[in-house]
């Protein structure tokens, strides 16, 4: 059977195919079984990305299956899986065990399974390739989830001058901020929805994934100079971007910090090895 790329370039599916399954819930939103599998087929691999619905309640279930698929070396994580896929990793990156999260998970050539998080690099790596520069700003970052807790490490590592933190789970916040500052002292302290005075706002939570939800900060308050990011890849254009794109501030959508990981994501596939 051939099936084809975005590009009409052949996909092979065979009986040597390799499957990499990207697991989340809700999982019509994500950009990766295609996006990906164009990656793959560009370099030559007979390998596929492909969706797999698995509800929390499932997903201990499906990773421990799934190891036994020989003909699969490794798993893309999405939400809401990315904190509790963390214990099926037997050997964690450094950034995934700070972040306390995983969004891949790779099998090694000793068959043990390696989990990175690429999130805050994408997400930092997209915002560079928009022209805007971290170090010596003050940022402000909504949500300390699974790519969250990543993006403000690697805010924070490029040299931001001072990060804000937003979290509706204040013990979380609270948590994320204390181990923060015993990297970066005296560089975080907890944020509001109100982005005044921030060079920098991101979105790290599905706020504006689904029609009728809030804005995670509160937009009227935007101005231009700023830099606005989310990590939503559908819709394409958030309210959010939407809202600050209107008011005059470079922007940069989920797809921004998706595109930027992506290449790092599909090394990590397919070598079963993280670039620390």
């Amino acid at each position: 059977m051939t099936i084809t790329d975005n590009n009409h370039r052949p996909l092979r599916s065979n009986g040597e195919t390799r499957v990499f399954p990207i697991v989340g819930d809700p999982i019509a939103q994500v950009r990766s079984p295609a996006f990906l599998s164009d990656i793959l087929a560009a370099r030559g691999e007979n390998a596929l990305v492909v969706p797999a619905l698995v509800a929390p309640a499932d997903l201990d279930a499906f990773i421990a299956g799934h190891k036994g698929v020989g003909n699969s070396g490794g798993l893309v994580i999405t939400v809401p899986h990315k904190a509790a896929a963390l214990a099926h990793c037997d050997a964690p990156s450094e950034r995934a065990a700070f972040a306390g999260s995983v969004n891949v998970i790779a099998r090694m050539a000793d068959g043990r399974w390696r989990g990175d998080n690429t999130d805050g690099l994408g997400c930092l790596n997209g915002v560079a390739a928009e022209g805007f520069d971290i170090a010596g700003k003050r940022a402000l970052l909504v949500g300390v989830g699974g790519a969250g807790a990543a993006i403000a490490y690697e805010i924070l590592a490029r040299g931001a001058a001072h990060l804000a933190i937003h979290e509706i789970d204040t013990a979380k916040r609270d948590a994320m901020i204390a181990r923060l500052d015993g990297l970066f002292p005296g560089r975080v302290s907890a944020g509001s929805a109100d982005p005044t005075n921030h060079d920098f706002i991101m979105n790290a939570t599905p706020v504006g994934m689904r029609p009728g939800d809030p804005l995670p900060v509160d937009a009227a308050r935007l101005v231009p100079g700023q830099f606005v990011a989310d990590a939503i890849t559908k819709p394409a254009e958030t309210p959010l971007i939407a809202a600050a794109r209107a008011l005059g501030c470079a922007t940069m959508p989920g797809a921004g910090m998706f595109n930027a990981q992506a290449e790092i994501l599909v090394d990590t596939l397919l070598s079963g090895a993280t670039r620390d």
